[in-house]
């Protein structure tokens, strides 16, 4: 705790999820709360951009409704929420596609799950028809290899898959006997794209948890961007509570000193910025590894998939694509399709000319006439969550400052959320304790 008296305010630097959650329930609990952001819009990570009449988040993201988190703090229907399709599409190596899917939410699609045979053709016209690229999946041998798994991981309750044994997803999958050509053929470009990282390496912990939550949830976009969480969560706070534009250089023993030079006082101070940030402001505090993924938009005439699927490459050369405005309409301004492509690590000179040969291929239609709308690059995306990855630490530090954050839980928006309500409740204990 600070020196500053019990009237002063207790500041948490930054507007994220994380910060934003942590605040209300400070707030809730009748305390004076500053949150204060250094960017001109509150969402952190978690934002939306408008240009040239399209909505741009930064970075691919998807709004899951499963989430605890989600379920006790956001109000859907304020989102106007838009489902994704409940399964991927896969190009293969040899050119074809594959469609999975989960036949307890779609019961038409079952066969196409059991034998993996694509139900329409590659190019963007509607309704399923025969088409070049045809080709035969796992089977369905390989295929009920998963069935354990996801019984376990749909029925089991969150603290018992926090409690097994952690080896890396890759290791567990094999502990599970998920054939080969199940995990290259599916859960891997499909994993890359949710963990940014395609070798899973990532806590089987966390594997389990993802899972469960795509079992029991629905991947969707808001109508207003993803960067409507974080707004709907800054709106329920009172009025002048969140202060934009005013980055923080520097922690004091009062409370925080601005980039200006001026300072103000605080009760106590919680650091709620991604991992690089809060280490700076927080000495001693240890380091995090994180994923970089670059996003690219571009704007088309017409729509090259005609449905919200997310397109992934067996061969890895993307993290995924897909057509957002398939899921979402409101996403353009204007009827173009808007067509969003991840891969990563950072953007480089004629990676996105390469891009487009890639995108070509895998939509089978030209690409040179996509216009190219926007590209983010976005640094610690999320923490690596190798083993061993605790799933949630303490908001406590030694220097007195709390700390919230997904890397201090787990990549997600259930992550940033949780560990902002933990922390919450640790600094509420802390100031109520004689």
């Amino acid at each position: 705790m600070n020196g500053a008296d019990a009237q002063s305010p207790v500041i948490v630097v930054g507007a994220g999820l994380a910060g934003l959650t942590c605040a209300l329930d400070l707030v809730r609990a009748g305390l004076p709360v500053r949150v204060l952001e250094a960017a001109d819009e509150v969402g952190g990570r978690v934002r939306t951009d408008r240009r040239d009449g399209f909505l741009l988040d930064r970075g691919f993201q998807v709004f899951n409704t499963s989430y605890p988190q989600v379920k006790r703090r956001i109000e859907l229907a304020r989102l106007r929420l838009s489902p994704f399709t409940p399964g991927v599409l896969i190009h293969t190596a040899e050119g074809g596609r594959l469609r999975f899917t989960d036949p307890t939410r779609r019961p038409s699609d079952a066969l196409a799950l059991l034998t993996g045979k694509q139900d329409r053709g590659p190019g963007p016209g509607p309704g399923p028809g025969p088409g070049p690229g045809q080709g035969q999946g796992p089977g369905p041998l390989a295929l009920a290899a998963l069935g354990p798994l996801c019984a376990l991981d749909l029925l089991a309750p969150p603290r018992l898959l926090k409690r097994l044994p952690e080896l890396t997803t890759r290791e567990e999958l094999a502990r599970w006997r998920v054939p080969d050509r199940v995990v290259d053929g599916f859960l891997r470009p499909f994993l890359a794209g949710v963990f940014l990282e395609d070798d899973l390496d990532t806590s089987s912990r966390m594997f389990h948890l993802t899972w469960r939550s795509m079992l029991r949830g629905t991947l969707t976009l808001p109508a207003d961007g993803m960067g409507a969480v974080p707004r709907q969560l800054a709106e329920d706070l009172p009025p002048g509570c969140v202060e934009r534009a005013s980055p923080v250089a520097a922690l004091s023993a009062a409370g925080v000193t601005f980039a200006d030079g001026s300072a103000a006082d605080a009760r106590a101070v919680v650091v709620a910025t991604d991992a690089a940030a809060a280490r700076s402001l927080v000495p001693g505090l240890p380091a995090v590894a994180t994923r970089t993924v670059t996003t690219y938009h571009h704007a088309a005439a017409r729509s090259p998939l005609r449905e919200p699927t997310l397109l992934l490459d067996a061969r890895r050369r993307i993290l995924n694509t897909c057509v957002l405005t398939e899921v979402a309409p409101t996403y353009s301004a204007d009827g173009r399709a808007l067509i969003s492509t991840s891969v990563l690590g950072t953007d480089a000179p004629g990676r996105e000319a390469a891009l487009r040969e890639v995108l070509a291929e895998l939509y089978a239609t030209g690409t040179r006439d996509w216009e190219r709308v926007g590209t983010t690059t976005v640094g610690g995306a999320l923490p690596a969550m190798v083993p061993p990855w605790p799933l949630s630490r303490t908001g406590r530090t030694a220097s007195g400052v709390y700390v919230c954050g997904d890397h201090r839980a787990t990549g997600s928006v259930q992550g940033a959320m949780a560990s902002g309500t933990r922390t919450a409740r640790e600094l509420l204990a802390d100031l109520r304790r004689p």
